[in-house]
């Protein structure tokens, strides 16, 4: 899929909702492969361990191959703008800056804090580690601009350097995390928080829609729920550990049949900065076996594109309620014979030790879901 390099944005105002329509990409696994560079895996779950130590307003936010959904946001005075990976499993928000002149940096839009009458330095440099790539940088503090929120004396991150090839075909700028703030790298103050202590929002909430089937429309909303974007009702469960959006998962079924996997409890975390479906390495295995998919030279996991309907649907039970994937979920059509399951491994347990799930953009693209600060709560509802 080619890139459109012109990005039309239009900001509609109208009873205090601001909405900001954006563009689509493929990934950068996807992107990269397709030049003949093959990454290794790497466990998504990596950034978790590498940062346990250290009004109202919508925003349509690009659907990136189905893979990754990042929007605009402006930094500065006058505003500089960036598209940005919108990130509930990481907390810090930086941008690519005039400090850095690596290949990946020179690919994007850069951040100029001399031309920025409010920026101020802050002296204190960070090294933030992803899944897939990681970047060294330097803090500052700026007025930042989110779908018409405007956050005063916000610190940001400015990148000084960002090895290697994974960030060089990102479509994205940078990364604004919406994790609590006992990962953020430096002790940085998270956007959402400033949003929350400068007493921004209706209520300290933001909720995601992530369209499908290649579609634009996503959608990210600060402090309402779109009533429109789902079906049905919203399931609440309570958030597990206020590290990242962390939730308790009670049982895993495959075709309405209980595996006991989770009998004893496993955790999950709801990540939109983590494209697939992310499962227990040691229950992946079974899982693949029972859809039937084989392991491709990349380690990829593949099956025949004309039996996708007759593989199983896969359903976790999270409060009670058991959410189903069926397989057009999580199986993904890239034009070939063969088809890839969205579903990757994860090698790090939870804090506690139970088995732990991500729910990537696999899942979140079934099901609208809702971050609920004040009650420290995730709500799940059928995506319309």
């Amino acid at each position: 899929m080619k890139c459109l390099v012109a990005v039309l944005v239009c900001a509609v105002l109208a009873e205090g909702v601001v909405k900001i329509p954006l563009q689509k990409h493929k990934s950068m696994r996807e992107a990269l492969r397709e030049k003949g560079i093959e990454l290794p895996y790497q466990d998504p779950a990596l950034k978790y361990q590498a940062n346990e130590f250290a009004g109202s307003a919508n925003m349509y936010i690009n659907n990136y191959a189905d893979t990754t959904y990042y929007g605009a946001i402006s930094i500065g005075t006058p505003p500089q703008s960036f598209q940005v990976l919108f990130d509930t499993g990481s907390a810090n928000l930086w941008v690519d800056s005039i400090y850095c002149s690596t290949q990946a940096c020179n690919a994007h839009t850069k951040f100029d804090p001399r031309q920025s009458s409010t920026y101020s330095a802050k002296g204190q440099t960070f090294y933030l580690p992803y899944g897939a790539g990681s970047l060294y940088g330097a803090f500052g503090y700026d007025t930042v601009n989110v779908g018409g929120i405007v956050i005063n004396n916000q610190e940001i991150g400015l990148s000084t350097n960002e090895p290697g090839q994974n960030f060089v075909v990102a479509k994205f700028d940078g990364i604004l995390g919406l994790s609590y703030p006992y990962i953020s790298a430096g002790g940085e103050t998270p956007v959402m928080d400033n949003m929350i202590s400068q007493n921004l929002l209706g209520a300290n909430i933001f909720a995601f829609y992530l369209s499908r089937g290649g579609q634009q429309g996503s959608v990210l909303s600060f402090g309402e729920v779109d009533n429109s974007l789902y079906q049905g009702q919203i399931s609440w469960t309570p958030v597990t550990s206020e590290t990242y959006w962390q939730i308790g998962v009670q049982g895993f079924e495959i075709n309405g049949q209980e595996t006991g996997w989770c009998s004893r409890g496993c955790q999950s975390i709801v990540d939109t900065g983590t494209s697939m479906l992310t499962a227990p390495s040691q229950l992946l295995p079974y899982i693949m076996q029972a859809i039937g998919a084989q392991q491709s030279q990349y380690g990829m996991y593949m099956v025949d594109c004309s039996q996708i309907n007759n593989l199983p649907t896969l359903s976790f039970v999270i409060s009670g309620v058991a959410f189903q994937l069926p397989p057009s979920a999580y199986i993904i059509q890239n034009g070939y014979q063969s088809c890839s399951v969205g579903i990757t491994p994860t090698y790090l347990p939870s804090r506690d030790g139970e088995p732990l799930w991500i729910f990537g953009d696999v899942f979140l693209r079934e099901y609208y879901s809702v971050f609920d600060r004040t009650n420290n709560r995730v709500g799940f509802a059928s995506a319309a």
